[in-house]
């Protein structure tokens, strides 16, 4: 069984959830930040793991 978990990733500019992730708790401890395209903003910008 995966330890996997979802995640939602939003936009740090507008705070819009855009994108679901998985990730393992046990071995990423940190949340996650990636680069995403953002709709609302219409560029790419900053997506930080948020709260459930």
């Amino acid at each position: 069984m995966s330890q996997d978990q979802l995640i939602k990733l939003a936009c740090k500019k507008c705070k819009r959830i855009n994108y679901w992730t998985r990730k393992n708790k046990k071995l990423v401890e940190r949340k996650i930040e990636l680069d995403k395209y953002c709709n609302s903003c219409r560029a790419h910008t900053s997506h930080k793991e948020a709260k459930k």
